[in-house]
């Protein structure tokens, strides 16, 4: 696989796109995480546990969502 990323590539880019596959999956798993701490109704929370799991792209819009939440928050006080 890493040689396909280098033919189609070449070494810089195939070294950006390394990079960015590991930050998404970084924070993937940080939305995850994110999506499991929050306290809900059994229901909801398995709502949101099979889109977490089932839609890759939804806990990284959330973890992104959560963090522009926060900051507005942050600039209130």
């Amino acid at each position: 696989m890493l040689e396909t990323l280098y033919n189609y590539f070449g070494f810089v880019g195939s070294l950006l796109v390394s990079f960015l596959a590991f930050m998404f999956f970084v924070f993937w798993m940080a939305g995850v995480a994110g999506i499991c701490s929050v306290n809900r109704s059994t229901h909801r929370q398995f709502i949101f546990f099979s889109l977490a799991i089932f839609v890759p792209v939804y806990p990284v819009l959330w973890l992104i969502a959560d963090m522009i939440k926060q900051r507005k928050q942050l600039k209130k006080l």
